[in-house]
């Protein structure tokens, strides 16, 4: 088996044609999961690569994957709380028609290699993979594991990670960095860089909360920001403040005069990191990849609810980095607030540091380097 390991690598190394490939990518569950699988399934189609998506079945995941030509597949699965109850045995009882399911269609037809980017949705195609002698590649995102990547870490023959704590979670020779796929306009917007700043032009804060907004984080940023406002600071807000409190939020700055756009949700991204000067965002592993890729300096709430409290840990190493401050959402108040945004506002050279360290850790490429991990596994561990 070494033998033909080594020699299948060393044709992939030397340059010589790869075979095309058939991979199974596993990105079902959340946008966070599904937008990044999406990246990557483009650039292993554009190394001349067969994908075929694999999904829950969740709401939002058709939207997500609108435009994707290739095949998809629908198996679904939910998620595990924990402890016994009748959801619980439902969900184990899913898990395992899941499994049974991925596995007939595998052997159907092959992949040679599956991807998964994490979630529950990932669990069917990897376990049904590991049966059949299928080398399986795992995504983490988050600095902390979630349940399925800890639970399948020890089947895959590779895993790639996009921060260098994971290292300390996940204890494996075969880990590596590869960062996080981002969309490809998002990449291309992030490679323009910044447009041009008229010299007293608004200091502008960009406030975000994730696809479902965030309440208490849109409440305090709509009583600080007017507070910083009335201080004298030129001041201007681009603030994603989700359905439900969009036009609450819009009245507040209206009313204080303040130069605002308020969306429930933005549909061009790359233009609103583009026009920022500063983020207060939660922590999500997709955010901080965009806030790194933009350069954008960023005060990080974390979502105090998170599985594993994964976001907090997020934020601590972008603050290591020096890309990024952080507080928890309870230690998060008003008057604190209001004197972080004018102190930031007033420090350039902190701002300029801040941007500095965060192109530094970009990596722009991501999707690329997976879709290359995926393709040296697939060779080096050809299906037993």
């Amino acid at each position: 088996m070494v033998g033909i390991r080594r020699s299948r690598l060393g044709e992939y190394l030397r340059g010589d044609a790869v075979k095309p490939l058939k991979i199974a990518l596993a990105c079902g569950g959340t946008g966070g999961h599904v937008f990044p699988g999406l990246a990557t399934a483009e650039a292993l189609r554009a190394r001349g690569h067969d994908v075929t998506l694999w999904l829950a079945g969740k709401t939002g995941e058709s939207v997500a994957v609108k435009g994707w030509t290739g095949d998809v597949r629908t198996i679904p699965a939910e998620g595990l709380d924990g402890g016994l109850s009748w959801r619980t045995a439902r969900a184990m009882w899913r898990l395992a028609r899941a499994i049974r399911r991925c596995g007939r269609q595998m052997d159907d037809d092959t992949p040679n290699a599956v991807l998964a980017m994490g979630s529950y949705a990932s669990v069917g195609p990897v376990l049904a993979a590991k049966r059949r002698g299928i080398p399986v590649v795992l995504h983490e995102s988050n600095v902390i594991p979630g349940r399925a990547i800890s639970l399948l870490y020890g089947v895959a023959a590779a895993v790639a990670a996009v921060f260098e704590e994971t290292r300390a979670y996940l204890r494996r020779r075969r880990l590596f960095i590869t960062g996080m796929p981002l969309r490809a306009e998002l990449v291309r917007a992030a490679a323009e860089g910044r447009p041009d700043r008229a010299p007293n032009g608004p200091f502008t804060v960009l406030v975000a909360g994730g696809s479902r907004g965030a309440r208490r984080l849109n409440e305090l940023a709509s009583q600080a920001l007017p507070r910083a406002f009335e201080r004298g600071l030129s001041l201007r807000v681009i603030h994603l403040a989700g359905t439900e409190q969009e036009a609450s939020v819009r009245e507040v700055y209206r009313q204080a005069g303040l130069p605002h756009e308020v969306h429930a949700f933005c549909h061009d991204m790359g233009e609103a990191y583009r026009r920022a000067d500063l983020a207060i965002c939660r922590a999500g592993a997709s955010t901080c990849a965009e806030l790194l890729a933009f350069g954008l300096p960023a005060l990080l709430v974390p979502f105090p609810f998170a599985i594993r409290h994964h976001q907090s840990a997020n934020a601590r190493a972008m603050e290591r980095m020096g890309a990024a401050d952080w507080v928890e959402e309870a230690d998060c108040e008003e008057d604190w607030l209001v004197e972080y945004v004018v102190g930031q506002a007033r420090a350039p050279e902190r701002l300029a540091r801040m941007r500095t360290a965060a192109r530094g850790r970009a990596r722009l490429d991501a999707a690329n380097a997976l879709a290359e991990l995926v393709e040296k596994t697939a060779c080096e561990y050809p299906r037993s």
